[in-house]
């Protein structure tokens, strides 16, 4: 019976941990289908209404059945922190985002997002989510963390280095004829731009975390939170993309690479993801939560390299 309770125990620490890591290779999925919608010319604006659209249309009937007689009431300051959660992470952590992937590539995307971990526990000590207790060895890793990934994203910015040539990339490079080598290598003009725009998104990406993090004392209806932030930044890009976009053909999709990338990435990516960190966050907090972005990075790019044939560089 000790053995059993020893078990179960140990699993549900592991729980946490299998989480993060799943939801890693997640992203990493929706890292490079994205990139092959957004290579064939879908506006990420539209991108970001669809992705969000079937979030909410998966997430929302969940939660108006598992959490009727335990969702609170809404607040008007509630729904203020709602409609922030809307505006920063749908509408300016993910248009900034594509923006900033369909200017780069899939790895040096997330590379730029290893800066996560160390943007939200600076926020995290600033709002008093985290003490410093330079004195404690998981303090001085944290310290020592948020320093190397700020300085290793400055150094995938500032230089690119030789191509590293890699076993199975030399094969694919040599032997492959699609378009897909020449969009990686037209993805290398504007990397300064793409890399400013993928900073700020990390930024409202990590801001999201703390006021998450805030909002689930006050709302702890999970379900119903993530069908709402979701639902809140539907309307809020779609006023966006009204601004940006004026030709109506961009609200076209097919039975398309374009309809995988929104329904991935909105199911995985926005529902799923949403409600599992937030889960994870309420028992171990937003700093914990992020510090599992780095594997995204190695995911990606391993499979960018198999599936787009995309060139790895020294600097990243």
């Amino acid at each position: 019976m000790e053995g059993k309770g020893c078990c179960g125990n140990f699993l549900q620490r592991c729980k946490p941990y299998i989480a993060m890591i799943s939801l890693q290779f997640g992203y990493a999925g929706m890292n490079i289908i994205t990139k092959v919608s957004l290579n064939r010319g879908m506006s990420h604006y539209v991108l970001v209404v669809y992705r969000h659209a079937f979030a909410t249309a998966v997430i929302a009937p969940f939660a108006l059945l598992l959490e009727r007689k335990v969702r609170p009431k809404i607040t008007f300051p509630i729904f203020m922190q709602l409609f922030v959660l809307g505006l920063l992470g749908p509408v300016i952590d993910q248009n900034f985002y594509y923006a900033g992937l369909k200017f780069t590539s899939p790895t040096f995307s997330c590379g730029m997002s290893n800066m996560l971990p160390a943007m939200t526990f600076v926020m995290a000590v600033l709002c008093r989510m985290e003490k410093v207790e330079i004195k404690k060895i998981r303090c001085q890793a944290k310290m020592v963390g948020t320093i190397v990934t700020v300085a290793g994203a400055m150094l995938m910015t500032i230089y690119k280095g030789n191509v590293i040539n890699l076993v199975w990339s030399q094969h694919i490079h040599g032997h492959t004829s699609s378009p897909v080598p020449a969009a990686t290598t037209s993805s290398d003009k504007d990397w300064l731009k793409g890399s400013i725009l993928l900073i700020l998104a990390t930024l409202a990406w990590a801001s999201f975390f703390i006021l998450q993090a805030v909002t689930m004392r006050r709302y702890p209806a999970h379900l119903s939170l993530t069908a709402i932030v979701c639902f809140l930044g539907t309307l809020q890009s779609i006023a966006v993309t009204f601004v940006m976009e004026h030709k109506a053909s961009v609200w076209t999709i097919g039975w398309d690479m374009n309809l995988l990338a929104a329904a991935y990435a909105g199911i995985v990516s926005s529902g799923i993801a949403y409600y599992v960190q937030g889960l994870v966050m309420q028992k171990r907090g937003p700093v914990f939560v992020t510090a599992f972005s780095p594997l995204m990075m190695i995911i990606v790019a391993i499979m960018g390299s198999f599936i787009l044939a995309e060139k790895i560089y020294v600097g990243g």
